[in-house]
């Protein structure tokens, strides 16, 4: 079963009203500081890692809401100080936050006590499906006696909440235009700075990044195959959906015989809030779980990777950066432009080839690791689909983004000259 839906989170946001109410009148009481207060969905990393390494190095006081163990832990590993978002304490972090930094949404932090902040909100990727108040599965609830009203509150809702968001990163003018249509901002406040999570993908030397990903591939898996190469399958979430491309055990025998052909290994991450269960029917070797409970944050990982299977991931966007070829695995695509829509047409990204199972998948993959030639032509197509929705890529998204924040008049670290 999936573990989150958007009808089920909303149900529940609308039996929280009055925490939120009384949370925006405790805002309202208590004045705010200069401390940055940051959270991420994702656990720690993604942008706002990056972010927290500009600001901190700036000097500004600044501590990280945690939501488990987990997260707790490798914020220690990392040396950043941290408070559990859904305490007290969280609370009145979040309540006296100057500027509060957030990856997902405003629960990434406490979410009754974001009102009145300076709020930025750097998103987890480059909209591919419609999000936000571009889909109608954003304001889904339960089908319950009076659902259509339900929907228009939460509706309202999101807008009011989008509102508070005082500055948006984009990572071209394309995906301006995306995120301020899905949250309802002008663009005084979406400003095109790069996207500083993919900042680890422009920073040092191509062999630089190569060695530090396929380290961590090898850390949190285990030591590849000598001069094995390597496969990511990122499928996106499907709001509370099963996923209709998971491998039969007829599919499994297939791929994993051409792994074992070509000296490939293949990563698996399914999305975590999403359903399915992924593992081959039998163990090998040559299959690998990459789930966000060993690895919260991919994008550091993708420099060790050297192709990329994926329906509606932003990944797509992202490798190009790295000249990494992708194929498109969609049995859906036809359904899921209907019912949740993109984006301008699946087509114009994922090409005329989309796969529509896992055989036509596998020939493709094939096909990409045995022809030098289809392999530089994918990644040729990549790169130039990366080219046309991130604007930089020089490794300084998150400086600029600092930049962005301290120009809007958020005042510089206490004793700053």
């Amino acid at each position: 079963m999936a573990s989150f839906s958007f009808g089920s989170g909303n149900a529940a946001k609308l039996l929280r009203i009055p925490l939120y109410a009384a949370g925006r009148i405790g805002t309202f009481l208590v004045p705010r500081g200069r401390r940055w207060v940051f959270g991420c969905g994702g656990g720690i990393g993604d942008g706002a890692l990056a972010l927290w390494r500009i600001a901190t190095a700036e000097g500004h006081s600044a501590v990280w809401l945690t939501s488990s163990d987990r997260e707790r832990a490798d914020a220690a590993a990392l040396g950043i100080p941290t408070i559990p978002k859904s305490s007290l304490r969280g609370w009145w972090a979040t309540a006296r936050a100057g500027v509060l930094i957030v990856t997902h949404g405003q629960g990434d932090v406490n979410r009754y006590a974001t009102s009145g902040a300076f709020l930025v909100q750097l998103w987890h990727g480059i909209p591919l499906k419609r999000i936000g108040l571009d889909s109608a599965a954003t304001t889904q609830v339960p089908n319950v006696p009076g659902a259509s009203i339900l929907r228009r509150v939460v509706g309202l809702l999101y807008r009011a909440t989008a509102q508070r968001i005082r500055l948006m990163p984009a990572a071209s003018d394309r995906s301006r235009g995306r995120l301020e249509s899905a949250f309802a901002l002008g663009n005084s406040r979406v400003v095109v700075t790069g996207e500083p999570r993919v900042d680890v993908l422009s920073a040092g030397t191509a062999q630089e990044r190569r060695d530090a990903a396929s380290a961590l591939l090898s850390d949190v898996t285990r030591p590849l195959p000598r001069d094995a190469r390597t496969v990511l399958y990122a499928p996106t979430w499907r709001d509370g959906a099963e996923d209709p491309a998971i491998p039969s055990a007829a599919d499994w025998v297939s791929l994993i015989a051409l792994l074992e052909q070509q000296n490939s290994v293949l990563f698996v991450r399914s999305h975590p809030l999403g359903a399915g269960a992924y593992q081959p029917p039998l163990p090998s070797t040559r299959v690998r779980m990459l789930g966000s409970d060993l690895l919260p944050d991919v994008t550091p990982a993708l420099p060790g990777i050297d192709a990329l299977i994926t329906d509606y991931s932003s990944l797509a966007y992202d490798v190009g950066l790295l000249g990494m070829p992708v194929l498109y695995l969609a049995p859906d695509a036809a359904e899921y432009a209907h019912t949740r829509g993109f984006y301008g047409r699946y087509e114009d990204v994922a090409g005329a080839d989309a796969a529509s199972d896992w055989p036509e998948a596998i020939a493709q993959l094939e096909t990409l690791l045995s022809d030098e030639r289809v392999f530089a032509a994918r990644s040729a197509q990549s790169s130039t689909l990366s080219a046309q929705v991130h604007a930089y890529r020089d490794g300084q998204n998150a400086r600029r983004v600092y930049r962005a924040i301290r120009a809007r008049g958020v005042p510089a670290p206490k004793g700053a000259r």
